[in-house]
């Protein structure tokens, strides 16, 4: 029995007689007797029965009948020739939605840009080689040949690899990129009378099926507002528009979030540095987590000058002066071996054995949290590990779930189990709050904006950090030109900033964008400093 892939031809011969066959998935079964049958397989390729014959006598005269493990008279071969990659093009990358690529493709050329509307949020690819024996994968070696990918707002990427997989190590023999750009949500500038709508859901993806979603008119709360006395106090976005009937109309540069009876205390600049003195904060969990830790850092340092996408430890020992330290652990390593995997409790001993000593008071801070991942046994773990550790009374601040993995793309998860998300993050909040620990409900925030994520095959990215231009700085171009087009997403006030910053000069500075990501890292410093803090 020999079973050949799509990628090979499969030949038949006994006797005089031979057959060519050509199956995605060819099965070709010996059918025994005493006559001698033999078998041959290889990349497609141009072959005749002279080399056939050839193949099988050197063969057979290598190999002694009784390695076979049969006899003669029913022997049965196997042999399998392997062609290399000599035309490593591409005939055609096909798309679903069309894409226009600028060039017009051609094999020859490798470099393409794509841009989508802001409603497009993924798009398949299926790369076709020109030459059979070439093999083509997505991103990485192991790729996949064809897949979904999801498109964040603003720049992203998609690199496919054209390999010769004829030797058991792989090679890469050209590289093709499609550069695609997705644009805002589409805006409609406030120059005359408008209205404030609002939304919790957008109806594009129901979390929660019996709650009205997509644009309602905003009712204002009766009386003043007070300060918000928890990070997970229930709210709204809210928005200008000249009819909550279509949101084309509204102005989404102006878009806030909104606490249904109360207000987060904005922490300025200032205030921020006198809170963080002698504190130290450490962050446990995933790229979501990370996103905050940076926004704190630029925030509380005037300038980001250190990041990176860091999968391990970091530590910044340098904030504020000297004053203010920060730790980040990356948690769950999902991409090691299960059995490999260090444990919730293991990752927080160790963040928390290297950042010592610590001060068992409000000056130690720990921020736990990511997508999806965390559940309400990791809070009773934290509990017990800073029960264990003598730290019981430092503030803990736990960022609930977050939007993500809700595309059709490989490992998501369907749309009954986002739906089913809505009662495992009250659960949480139910079981930080049972623990008096601060909570930050950023599944609540990130629901209705659910289309406005950035760059990651996760689509739960909802901040960036971009290298900002100094005119001295020639090697961050790429970085320039990709902030330039921010679009309408980021508020009026953040891209002012934006700009200043790019006018400087001085040491490489980078920048935490995004402005979903914006309103829960907020939440968080007025979680942090709240007008006394002890």
């Amino acid at each position: 029995l020999v079973l050949c892939s799509s990628d090979f031809q499969c030949f038949y011969r006994t006797d005089e007689t031979e057959e060519r066959t050509n199956r995605d998935s060819a099965v070709l079964t010996s059918k025994g007797g005493t006559d001698t049958e033999f078998i041959t397989c290889w990349n497609r390729a141009d072959i005749n029965k002279y080399l056939f014959n050839d193949l099988i006598y050197l063969y057979m005269n290598s190999v002694p009948h009784n390695e076979v493990g049969v006899e003669t008279g029913s022997l049965m071969v196997s042999v399998c020739v392997s062609v290399p990659c000599v035309d490593p093009q591409l005939r055609q990358i096909y798309t679903d939605p069309p894409l226009t690529l600028t060039p017009s493709f051609s094999p020859r050329v490798k470099e393409y840009r794509a841009e989508v509307t802001f409603d497009t949020v993924t798009v398949r690819i299926r790369p076709e080689p020109v030459s059979p024996a070439c093999r083509v994968h997505l991103d990485e070696h192991g790729g996949p040949r064809m897949a979904n990918y999801p498109v964040g707002l603003g720049n992203s990427r998609i690199s496919i690899l054209v390999t010769d997989d004829s030797d058991p190590e792989p090679v890469v023999m050209a590289i093709y990129t499609v550069h695609m750009y997705r644009e805002s949500r589409p805006s409609l500038p406030m120059f005359g009378d408008h209205v404030m709508c609002s939304f919790v859901q957008d109806c594009g993806l129901l979390v929660q099926p019996g709650q009205v979603c997509g644009l309602q008119p905003f009712i204002r709360s009766q009386g003043p507002l007070q300060t918000c006395t928890s990070g997970q106090a229930p709210g709204q976005w809210v928005v200008p528009c000249l009819s909550c009937t279509d949101n084309r109309t509204c102005d989404w540069r102006e878009v806030a979030w909104q606490p249904d009876d109360c207000y987060h205390q904005l922490v300025d600049r200032p205030m921020l540095q006198d809170c963080m003195m002698d504190r130290k904060v450490l962050f446990i969990g995933d790229s979501t987590n990370r996103g905050m830790m940076y926004f704190l850092m630029e925030r509380v340092n005037t300038s980001l000058q250190d990041w990176g996408k860091a999968h391990d430890t970091l530590f910044y020992r340098n904030l504020n002066g000297g004053r203010t330290q920060v730790g980040y652990s990356y948690y769950p390593q999902f991409w090691l071996e299960k059995k490999q995997r260090p444990t919730f409790r293991q990752a927080l001993l160790q963040l928390l054995d290297r950042s010592r000593p610590l001060v068992n008071s409000n000056l130690t801070v720990l921020v736990v949290g990511g997508v999806q991942w965390l559940n309400t046994d990791h809070l009773r773990t934290v509990r017990e590990v800073l029960d264990r550790e003598s730290l019981s009374n430092i503030l803990v601040v736990v960022k609930s779930l977050g939007m993500g993995f809700h595309l059709p793309v490989d490992g998501i998860r369907s749309l009954s189990l986002v739906q089913h998300l809505y009662k495992e993050n009250s659960d949480i909040i139910t079981t930080a709050k049972h623990h008096g620990y601060e909570v930050i409900d950023t599944f609540s925030i990130t629901m209705g904006r659910y289309k406005e994520f950035l760059q990651g095959r996760c689509a739960c990215h909802f901040h960036e950090v971009e290298k900002l231009w100094s005119p001295d700085d020639t090697t961050s171009t790429t970085n320039r030109i990709g902030s330039v087009r921010t679009g309408s997403g980021l508020s009026s006030q953040s891209a002012m900033q934006d700009r200043e910053r790019e006018a400087g000069s001085g040491p490489s500075t980078y920048h935490v964008r995004g402005p979903v990501n914006q309103v829960y890292s907020k939440i968080l410093l007025s979680r942090l400093c709240p007008k006394t803090r002890n």
